[in-house]
């Protein structure tokens, strides 16, 4: 437990340098956020610095690789690692287009969803020939397991894609994907310090992703020292995909997909709510089922402050974390 409190606080240490050394260089660069003109009134925001997701990307993946277990213990941390950086890299991507562009639209739809699926397929038949993962799914709260056979692969491309999206989706106000991702990975992380508990044979593997969680907790702390309103930096798409590349790859090599709808509601509801609108408004011929989706848009039209908005997702998830936990913690 020691390991993973230093590694909170290094991961937390290297975000606060870093937020100094990379705003700057940021704003520098001109990477600034362009404000989409039918979205709320949020042009004050216009021109602060975007991509800043590497503020808490960096420092994750050094606090993770540094305080590892090291020996044979690193199969499941580095799925971990690969479907981060993977999903961040797509993102980044997506980001320096539209800065370079002064757009708010980077990579089209089909551009961005075709690396999404083709990684998450990787990601997805490799954790099916793990044989500390294979097909089957922990069932929450029932000690039962689902064995998913060949199933499991299109199942899990689609969790992946769908929560990396999502997660995407949430990031809209400021501090709000942030924060309900930290309290995310801390309960990923004191999960898997209980599964390792349960399971002498695959400690060493679990307790890695609990650094892993620890370290994406410490970043994002550091992180929303300069993300909280009024922000000083944005974390682009590079650090939303990250989060949820993160999180995805922490639920699948502990095969606890079905865990996310739990935790990450406040990142399914921002994808459930888009849906319903673009369905909704085809279906109607242009009603809006939402005064504007996301949800959290949808509040925020309703004329409740941005940081009311995003205190009441912190509860919401703080609460539903704790709910996930009392199914693994004694």
């Amino acid at each position: 437990m020691q390991r993973l409190i230093w590694t909170v606080i290094a991961a937390f240490a290297m975000a606060i340098v870093l937020g100094p050394i990379v705003i700057p260089w940021l704003k520098k660069l001109k990477l600034g956020k362009v404000i989409y003109e039918l979205g709320p009134d949020h042009a004050a925001k216009a021109g602060t610095p975007q991509m800043g997701g590497v503020i808490f990307a960096l420092p994750a993946l050094v606090a993770a690789v540094a305080f590892s277990y090291k020996g044979g213990n690193w199969g499941l941390l580095l799925m971990c690692l690969v479907s981060a950086l993977g999903f961040g890299l797509i993102g980044f991507v997506d980001d320096f287009l539209k800065v370079r562009r002064h757009a708010s639209e980077g990579l089209t739809p089909k551009q961005k969803l075709l690396p999404q699926i083709v990684l998450s397929i990787a990601l997805s038949v490799w954790a099916y020939l793990h044989p500390q993962i294979g097909p089957s799914l922990r069932v929450p709260f029932v000690n039962v397991e689902w064995n998913l056979g060949w199933f499991y692969i299109p199942v899990m491309v689609f969790i992946l894609v769908g929560t990396v999206n999502s997660a995407n989706l949430l990031d809209g106000l400021d501090g709000l994907l942030g924060g309900c991702a930290l309290f995310d990975f801390v309960t990923m992380a004191l999960i898997c310090v209980a599964l390792a508990a349960a399971d002498p044979v695959n400690a060493g593997s679990l307790l890695n992703v609990a650094i892993f969680g620890g370290a994406m907790a410490g970043g994002l702390i550091g992180f929303l020292r300069y993300n909280s309103h009024p922000a000083r930096v944005f974390m682009g798409d590079v650090g939303s995909f990250f989060i949820g590349g993160a999180l995805v790859g922490m639920t699948t090599v502990t095969r606890l997909s079905l865990l996310l709808p739990i935790i990450a509601l406040a990142m399914v509801m921002s994808s459930v709510s888009d849906l319903i609108q673009f369905a909704y408004f085809r279906a109607t011929h242009g009603k809006r089922f939402f005064r504007m989706a996301p949800l959290h848009h949808h509040f925020e039209k309703g004329g409740m402050p941005e940081t009311s908005i995003v205190a009441m997702y912190y509860i919401a998830t703080v609460m539903l974390c704790l709910v996930a936990l009392l199914g693994f913690v004694a």
